[in-house]
């Protein structure tokens, strides 16, 4: 079975929390439809270390300006500080490439703001952490924000600050990484905290074993 990649944006200043659920569920496959398929790399403005929000270091594994959309399942872009100015610009222009080629992406906090301004969220329904926020962007969608956690439209997904979860619940859902109940088990269980989710997944985990 041919490996499918789904490529993280690393910056400085990157929001840890903010995919970090994603990215951890994506990679590990305990529960995954197609266990095996998928795997993360990240990818920055070049391959030198950068140092996330909460001062962790990261190397990535290659260049935006090498990233093929061919070559990818998805790509996901964090929230940081620097998306109101203009260094992350690369990025935003990398995602309206995915979007042209039919390849999802995801954004959450900041990176809609990079969405916004690149027109991308002009047709789409959307969200981010306030409606205000994107109007400094200058884009011409704010009529299709929706008050919302986490809304796919199409091969964009976009999320407010404080909702990991539900941005990696649509993230999986896009990628069809779980089974429908199996993806309803792990929100239950990781969002919501109800174990009755943890006896879901780990009868299906056990499914698989026998």
């Amino acid at each position: 079975m041919p490996i499918s990649t789904v490529h993280v944006a690393v910056y400085d200043t990157l929001a840890d929390w903010e995919v970090g659920a994603a990215t951890a569920h994506i990679a590990n496959g305990s529960w995954h439809r197609e266990p095996g398929k998928f795997q993360v790399k990240t990818v920055g403005l070049s391959t030198e270390p950068i140092t996330t929000m909460g001062r962790m270091r990261v190397t990535p594994d290659l260049a935006i300006a090498d990233l093929d959309p061919a070559d990818s399942a998805m790509l996901i872009l964090p929230g940081a500080d620097l998306w109101a100015g203009e260094e992350l610009i690369p990025f935003a222009h990398k995602a309206r490439q995915f979007v042209e080629a039919g390849v999802p992406i995801a954004a959450i906090c900041g990176a809609t703001f990079g969405l916004a301004r690149e027109g991308l969220l002009d047709d789409r329904a959307h969200t981010s952490n306030a409606a205000e926020y994107l109007v400094y962007s200058g884009y011409s969608g704010a009529d299709r924000y929706v008050e919302a956690p986490a809304v796919t439209d199409r091969d964009v997904i976009t999320a407010d600050a404080m909702s990991p979860f539900e941005f990696a619940r649509e993230v999986f859902a896009r990628l069809d990484l779980y089974e429908p109940r199996v993806l309803d088990a792990w929100y239950q269980l990781y969002a919501q905290k109800d174990p009755a989710g943890y006896a879901v997944l780990a009868d299906y985990e056990g499914s698989l074993a026998g």
